[in-house]
């Protein structure tokens, strides 16, 4: 798994590629809080479009994350879902806490 972080603004950009699994769930989480302790972001988009497969693990990290950033009052995103992706989204409830959408650029209008 291979995880890119970029600022825009107050939101934090996460681009992953590869599988999101218990395998690589961990350094994700770590990076992520760590960046999330040290600069003060209010927004997170998760970027799935280089994403084939995620299991309950990087469920429970992007459902980490929301609650982190929501109990500070910020927004989450999700964009570029594969079908896959998407599925695993729809059966675990996701699009119901977490607005899902087309592009990058679409979620972060969205902020």
């Amino acid at each position: 798994m291979d995880i890119k972080m970029k600022r825009a603004g107050n939101t934090l950009v996460v681009r992953m590629t590869g599988e999101l699994d218990h395998h690589a769930v961990d350094g994700i989480r770590d990076r992520l809080d760590r960046k999330l302790a040290v600069e003060h972001i209010k927004n997170v988009v998760f970027n799935f479009s280089g994403v084939q497969f995620m299991d309950s693990s990087g469920l429970g990290m992007v459902l980490g994350r929301y609650k982190l950033i929501s109990e500070k009052g910020g927004k989450v995103l999700a964009c570029s879902l594969s079908p896959r992706v998407s599925r695993v989204f729809d059966l675990a409830g996701l699009q119901s806490r977490i607005p899902v959408f087309a592009s990058e650029a679409e979620a972060l209008k969205n902020v």
